[in-house]
């Protein structure tokens, strides 16, 4: 899944490397507490991807789902330490070329559909 390998790269060690996955006329949004991102074009996606802090953060998938040209992916956000921060949903329109076309994310801190982890000790 593209969603997928977009995560991938998005926590590893280059993130801008997700870039690649997008049709240069991507149209985005992210819907997030405080504000929503929204933009098209690579230029918009990689501003949102290099302002992004570098906090060790990770995409645990949950599940996912295909269907034809959709994707759609459920998942929690987990710190370095574990502790999960939240949970999204992240849908794309895939491209014939393979790419996101159209990118959606919401993310919420507090409701999600299964708990989300705590601390390790």
């Amino acid at each position: 899944m593209v969603i997928v390998d977009y995560f991938d790269r998005l926590d590893g060690p280059d993130p801008m490397s997700g870039l690649e996955l997008a049709e240069p006329g991507i149209e985005f949004l992210l819907a997030l507490p405080d504000r929503e991102v929204r933009g098209s074009g690579l230029d918009d996606l990689g501003t949102y991807i290099s302002g992004r802090p570098a906090v060790g953060r990770k995409h645990v998938i949950l599940r996912s789902s295909v269907d034809g040209d959709l994707e759609m992916v459920y998942g929690i956000v987990t710190e370095g330490d574990g502790h999960g921060t939240g949970s999204f949903v992240s849908v794309g329109l895939i491209s014939p070329a393979g790419r996101l076309a159209r990118y959606q994310s919401y993310f919420h801190p507090v409701f999600g559909m299964f708990p989300l982890p705590a601390v390790r000790s």
